[in-house]
């Protein structure tokens, strides 16, 4: 997996020019906020090195999404799966300026058709903070059904949203 094409957009792996938009939604405390909350921008920096060091260790990650006819800096989608992670996940954020056109639910489809049919998964969540409901109405748009409310690790209570591949 390098890189993925939906109808309107390239999913795939993150460039140094990328950092400015993922600097600027991890600075800006409306957007960070369910996302791990606000960062420096070494802080960012480093997350973003995170997200390509997963997908060297493992195959996949978090990746860059962009609009493929004017390769405009859309967001991000992808699995994530690190060590002390409960179970795989499908994970996503998405400019300000770019919500509401259907990317999310696009990229997520992709990932998740990736996940059961090349990773060979039984089962894929999403965890989000029961306050994201745009979040959960996504997950619910892509099959995700309400499994239950976790403490995850160190970012608080979320809601678990499982997919099964006949979801």
């Amino acid at each position: 997996m390098s890189e993925f094409i939906t109808d309107r957009l390239i999913i795939r792996q993150w460039t140094a020019a990328d950092f400015q938009y993922f600097k600027n939604y991890f600075s800006n405390k409306k957007t960070a906020r369910y996302v791990g909350g606000v960062k420096t921008p070494e802080e960012a920096w480093r997350l973003m090195a995170a997200y390509i060091g997963h997908f060297q260790l493992k195959g996949f990650g978090y990746l860059a999404v962009e609009e493929k006819t004017t390769k405009q800096f859309v967001g991000c989608v992808g699995l994530w799966d690190s060590e002390p992670w409960l179970e795989l996940e499908l994970g996503y954020w998405i400019l300000e300026e770019m919500q509401g056109k259907g990317y999310a639910t696009e990229a997520a489809y992709r990932m998740k058709d990736f996940a059961f049919n090349n990773l060979k998964v039984d089962t894929l969540v999403s965890y989000i903070d029961p306050g994201n409901m745009p979040s959960i109405k996504l997950a619910e748009r892509l099959g995700g059904v309400f499994d239950e409310k976790i403490d995850l690790l160190d970012f608080g209570e979320h809601c678990v949203y499982r997919y099964s591949k006949n979801s």
